[in-house]
């Protein structure tokens, strides 16, 4: 088994009531005395999350402006889903919060099922206790509900975020227009690799960006009609594994591998290195949430970053953010992550309390600001009423708030706008506008909601996923023929997948009489 790595940063403990210098007169009721909220959360940064000179300072104002004593325990994100699944395990020790990635499992269905997780119904619907929480939208809430009951908060996101984003230089450069259909992705892809896209007259670049994570190939399939996920077939949902359309886009893909349009050991990469191949001028393309993209240009644009435009040097490189490819796109289900509360540990009224006061406290204008964008007069002074980041000559004073996003929310919406703010820039503008136009084109999963109650599903169903998934890798590394990708279908219907879309389809029927 791979080592588990946990790192515990912080735990401090401070008694009675100091209010933070940085935060605004109006403030929460702070009660006399104070829990303490273990909070297990996802690091992307190798050991450095809240790390560094100001960091304890940071965290001491997040205790006192939210009332509680914050233990954080730190997971690398490839060992996220292996931590969560040893805490499990332990009840009696898991965290009182545990971040999830993606959207609610089968083993997380089963977990519920056993009272593992605090009905958070009975709790977060309190407008006066939890102004942003109780925000959640009643759909959203749905898709996190087993038997009823509401286990998780989700870390709410746009819905229109996925889209494929590529080099706007490197297609001037080759005279290429914006990809409307398959084909000219297709294209775009091959003239990166092979046609000098970068002028250095060398065979040094690979069209697509792609590691490990495969969720690039489920947006590339909704290009040729599959769904999200799953579908509505002639009045029945069914998984897109079973979609005509699905291995069309699987001949797509494969042929983009064979023809070397992305990195032969793409399925090895970690996915921590993603955004390197765009970065560094290797890769032209990339296919995935289109806020990425946008980083990668503010990469691109940055003094100490700084690349070159190929068109004119004295400008930076950019990318285009752009959503829908024949029209379609992968939607999101409103959220990317949610917050289970531990029953065995959140044991007391108090507790929990503590822990969805947090969550919610997190939320407001100060903790926003101070989780992303660190300590005014250290890492951003506010001019003419907008956030500016200070160029300190240390850029490792971002490690001071660094992943500290990863504990909001982001509720009740994730269009807020807190005061003070980060002025738009024309790279952020980009995005928002990236987001509006993919918003009609953006494929929704039609079984979410249903899946989360089906009981094979819990039981089953992400061995069953995970069976698809390798055979689709397999498929496009050309390890097995279409027939036997279709021996894997059936494979899957036998060990449960029939008990599942019987389930799924019972409800689906049941709510659309």
């Amino acid at each position: 088994m791979m080592k588990v790595v946990y790192r515990i940063i912080s735990i401090v403990l401070v008694f009675g009531l100091v209010l933070c210098s940085g935060c605004k007169e109006k403030k929460r009721e702070q009660s006399a005395e104070r829990e303490t909220v273990t909070f297990m959360s996802i690091s992307f940064n190798s050991g450095k999350s809240n790390t560094g000179e100001y960091a304890d300072e940071i965290l001491k104002r997040i205790e006192d402006y939210c009332n509680c004593n914050l233990v954080l325990i730190w997971s690398e994100n490839d060992l996220l889903e292996e931590n969560i699944a040893l805490e499990l395990a332990s009840p009696s020790t898991m965290p009182m919060i545990m971040t999830h990635g993606g959207s609610v499992t089968g083993k997380i269905v089963s977990a519920a099922k056993s009272g593992l997780f605090v009905d958070l119904n009975d709790y977060i619907w309190d407008k006066e206790k939890y102004p942003n929480l109780s925000g959640l939208l009643p759909s959203v809430a749905a898709s996190l509900s087993v038997d009823g009951h509401l286990i998780a908060i989700p870390r709410a996101r746009a819905v229109a975020r996925y889209g494929l984003c590529y080099r706007a230089d490197w297609a001037e450069k080759l005279g290429l227009k914006e990809p409307e259909t398959p084909q000219d992705v297709y294209d775009m892809l091959y003239a990166f690799t092979y046609n000098d896209p970068d002028g250095n007259g060398l065979d040094d670049t690979i069209g697509l960006e792609m590691t490990s994570y495969t969720g690039p190939f489920d947006i590339i399939q909704t290009w040729f009609g599959c769904g999200n996920g799953w579908a509505e077939v002639n009045g029945n949902l069914i998984p897109v594994h079973m979609q005509m359309e699905y291995f069309t886009a699987l001949d797509y893909i494969k042929k983009l591998y064979d023809d070397g349009l992305m990195a032969a050991d793409w399925a090895a990469r970690p996915t921590d290195t993603w955004e390197d191949g765009c970065k560094t001028g290797k890769n032209g393309v990339f296919i995935d949430v289109m806020d990425s993209g946008r980083r990668i240009w503010d990469y691109f644009v940055s003094d100490a970053h700084f690349t070159p435009s190929v068109i004119d040097p004295t400008k930076p490189a950019s990318m285009n953010l752009y959503g829908a490819v024949n029209g379609r796109t992968l939607a999101t289900s409103g959220y990317n992550g949610y917050f289970t509360l531990s029953a065995a540990t959140c044991d007391t009224p108090e507790k929990i309390e503590a822990a969805l006061t947090l969550l919610d406290r997190l939320c407001d204008d100060e903790m926003l600001v101070l989780t992303q964008y660190g300590i005014e007069g250290i890492n951003y002074e506010v001019r003419d009423g907008y956030i500016e980041k200070i160029d300190t000559g240390k850029p490792e004073l971002t490690n001071n708030y660094a992943d500290l996003n990863q504990l909001l929310a982001y509720l009740p919406s994730t269009e807020h706008v807190t005061e003070p703010h980060v002025k738009d820039t024309e790279r952020q503008e980009a995005q928002k506008a990236a987001y509006e136009k993919a918003l009609s084109s953006a494929v929704i999963n039609p079984a979410g909601i249903y899946l989360v109650n089906s009981a094979t599903y819990a039981e089953v169903g992400e061995q069953l996923q995970e069976m698809i998934n390798n055979a689709r890798i397999r498929y496009i590394y050309g390890e097995i023929t279409k027939k036997e990708l279709l021996e894997v279908n059936t494979e899957w219907l036998k060990q449960g997948g029939q008990s599942i879309l019987n389930e799924v389809n019972t409800q689906y029927r049941s709510k659309n009489r």
